[in-house]
């Protein structure tokens, strides 16, 4: 999919648009140049979005972007040509490929303040975002064909990533407390029975992207101790763990599982995503080849960036800082619910987060959100469609709405114009089914 696609309009079927995408480049010798991968790397839906919603005049309500206006910039401007001017030697220059000592360091503090208290430097790996964790994970683990675990939804980025690797993905369901650990426990039993080789479960425990929805703390150690008796790792997702806006994190899964957890951090939406720094805490009997997988790829994270980092560590209210978030990004989210209660038609339903970046809208069976993009984007809104965030080709009532990076009041304007094409849609599903 393309921009030039969605601007043609939502009529083509998703099979035509890539057999058109597919015709216009087959004819060219390189083609067959291409891996069998290749062919399971596709454009990402919410980057296509990302695209669009740049457009004068409408409100996104699509990208989970980080509120970087809240930060002091000018000072890390300073800061930054201050790093350069005395320390350029080091911040310009290659540098370790696990990552500096003081960030990894540095880290260990940052997890400690969510509950993770024994971690140590020397099983942290300094990443691209944790975008780069996933695909390092799934690169050491996973042989074309195997499966991993997904909560439905989850982040279309992983999708993006398992796919990539040729990776066979399989869902587990949700509820308003997260992941169902005695549909876990079948959904293994049933996999192993048939087989298939089950390397790990990633979840994104925390105000999951997209669905917002928190594993329940009484929850937690009991998926882990299901993925540890069919020796299945988990790969624990925590971006937006410190943004609970009560102030009070939930302790991750890996806080008490040393051994069976890896543990995926960032700095996007804490701090700023244009750095592209995350990490991973890898148990220690896995961390050497998990190290090496990560070296292959990136050779060695950016220092200069590790190094603002650290300075912003060191040298600012951090904590403070993300209070600031937290305070900024539940009165939008109360904004966006509000909206949502004032505007919405009967028949929708949607969760409510207790921090995060996301709300997710359930729409009455029959209806496809995907079609409506292209009408909301004529009325002046953007959305992210639920289809996005399943590895399932078929249609989905679900949809996506960000509120972390819109003022409340364009937030509520948004949820307006939004609210008229989601009603014309569910009138219309209603008027066929009355017709049958």
């Amino acid at each position: 999919m393309t921009h030039e696609t969605l601007d043609a309009g939502p009529e083509l079927p998703a099979e035509a648009i890539d057999a058109i995408e597919r015709a216009a480049t087959a004819a060219h010798r390189h083609e067959e140049l291409f891996s069998e991968r290749a062919a399971n790397i596709k454009q990402s839906a919410v980057r296509d979005v990302f695209d669009i919603s740049m457009r004068p005049g409408l409100v996104s309500l699509a990208g989970g972007n980080p509120y970087l206006q809240s930060l002091p910039l000018e000072k890390l401007g300073q800061t930054a040509a201050r790093i350069i001017a005395e320390e350029g030697m080091a911040a310009l220059q290659y540098g370790g490929g696990q990552g500096t000592a003081e960030l990894r360091t540095q880290v260990c503090e940052i997890m400690a303040a969510e509950g993770i208290t024994d971690a140590r430097p020397e099983n942290v790996v300094i990443t691209a975002g944790s975008q780069s964790a996933q695909d390092v994970a799934t690169k050491v683990f996973c042989d074309p064909g195997d499966v991993v675990l997904v909560e439905n939804p989850t982040y279309v980025g992983a999708l993006n990533t398992f796919e990539a690797y040729q990776v066979q993905v399989e869902t587990v369901s949700m509820d308003g407390d997260g992941l169902v650990p005695e549909i876990l426990e079948a959904r293994i039993q049933e996999l192993q029975a048939q087989g298939e080789n089950i390397k790990f479960l990633y979840t994104i425990p925390n105000f999951n992207n997209p669905s917002g929805i928190t594993l329940a703390q009484e929850r937690r150690q009991r998926i882990v101790d299901i993925c540890r008796k069919a020796n299945i790792l988990v790969l624990e997702d925590n971006p937006y763990g410190l943004l609970r806006f009560d102030g009070r994190p939930l302790a991750p899964m890996r806080a008490a599982n040393a051994h069976d957890v890896i543990y995926m951090g960032s700095f996007s939406k804490i701090f700023a995503p244009g750095l592209r720094i995350g990490w991973a805490l890898v148990p220690e009997h896995l961390q050497r080849r998990f190290y090496l997988a990560s070296e292959a790829v990136t050779l060695c994270p950016p220092t200069l960036n590790q190094m603002l980092i650290s300075a912003y560590l060191r040298d600012y209210d951090w904590r403070g800082q993300i209070d600031t978030y937290r305070a900024l990004y539940q009165e939008r989210c109360e904004a966006l619910l509000a909206a949502l209660d004032e505007h919405m038609p009967a028949g929708l339903s949607w969760t409510r987060p207790d921090g995060g970046f996301f709300v997710w809208v359930t729409l009455p069976e029959g209806v496809d959100t995907y079609p409506l993009l292209q009408k909301a984007i004529d009325a002046g809104v953007v959305f992210i469609p639920g289809a996005a965030f399943t590895p399932s080709d078929g249609p989905s009532n679900k949809l996506r709405l960000a509120f972390s990076a819109v003022p409340p009041d364009t937030i509520a304007e948004g949820v307006r114009r939004l609210a008229k094409v989601l009603a014309d849609a569910v009138e219309n599903r209603s008027s066929k089914g009355a017709g049958v």
